[in-house]
């Protein structure tokens, strides 16, 4: 069980490193991520990305996990 835990924790403090270089460079946009301007207010729903990333990390962790 602890090794599920330190994979848990290094993917998430992977992400948070991903993330914050992606705040620092500037960000991607895919076509499915939606932005609205409205006035001095700016809403920014990444639904495409969020949904690559969500498929990427299940096929990588059902990978890592299976080959235990």
């Amino acid at each position: 069980m602890s090794d599920v835990g330190r994979l848990v924790l290094t993917v998430g403090l992977l992400m948070v490193l991903v993330g914050g270089a992606l705040m620092l460079f500037g960000r991607f946009h895919l076509p499915g991520d939606l932005t609205i301007r409205r006035g001095g207010i700016t809403f920014y729903a990444p639904l495409a990305t969020s949904l690559i990333l969500s498929v990427l990390l299940t096929v990588l962790l059902n990978l890592l996990l299976r080959a235990r």
